[in-house]
């Protein structure tokens, strides 16, 4: 039980830790080619802070459970080694991963918008107008959880590579730090592309905060083109 304990510990830092040098180093950016943009909002940005500082503690424990059971256990299918799978399994892995976790972010969020589920679980996150660099993991414990358990239960499911399964979380960061910040760090060219108009950038969340009743998605647009929920892009 301790090293259970130990490891949803050392998890929590780690998630605590990553939050803060990413939505820090992108605050800094911010500061640098948008001066000013942010200005006014430090009240908000303290409760961003608070609140996903909390939420780091809810991601950590899953990712600790499931850290731990790997390690001692080998209760999941993560593996290490390059043999086991043929290498072209890990692009595969990786975009299997982003589009569930995309897959049930869509859904849990269009819930969350319920009005009833909004008032209790979505308003905290919605409180940030308008978003900044440190809103990424600003949640209601409810919406933390929903969004902790993804990736941990995807881990018994389906097999990764430990690096695979990084960049899995890597990009989680970066697009959920990126996506709020409030001006878009693409260039044109690929956000007006057709690709870009499958992936989510800083233009088509903003939209959502915006709107509130469109562009659900976290990192394609693949659910709100097939639902009719997508309404182009913002001009962050």
């Amino acid at each position: 039980m301790m090293a259970i304990l130990l490891s949803a510990l050392t998890m929590t830092l780690i998630v605590g830790v990553r939050y803060l040098v990413t939505s820090g180093a992108f605050a800094w950016a911010t500061q640098r080619v948008r001066p000013g943009l942010y200005k006014g909002l430090s009240p908000q940005i303290r409760m961003e802070i608070f609140w996903s500082i909390a939420s780091a503690g809810i991601y950590g424990v899953p990712a600790g459970i499931v850290a731990w059971g790997w390690q001692e256990r080998g209760w999941t299918l993560i593996y290490t080694g390059w043999t086991e799978y043929p290498l072209w399994y890990l692009p595969v892995s990786l975009f299997l991963y982003l589009f569930l976790h995309d897959t049930w972010f869509y859904w849990t969020h269009r819930w969350m918008h319920r009005p009833a589920v909004f008032r209790v679980a979505h308003a905290v996150h919605h409180a940030s107008r308008p978003p900044t660099a440190w809103a990424a993991m600003s949640f209601h414990p409810i919406e933390a959880l929903t969004g902790a358990v993804v990736i941990p239960a995807l881990v018994f499911f389906i097999p990764i590579h430990i690096a695979m399964l990084g960049t899995v979380l890597a990009i989680m960061t970066v697009m959920g730090v990126t996506n709020h910040m409030g001006w878009e760090m693409f260039p044109r060219a690929l956000v007006h592309s057709r690709l870009g108009h499958w992936l989510i950038t800083a233009s088509h969340h903003q939209r959502h905060h915006e709107n509130y009743r469109c562009n659900y998605g976290l990192y394609f647009r693949f659910w709100d083109h097939l639902c009719g929920t997508d309404r182009g892009l913002s001009q962050p």
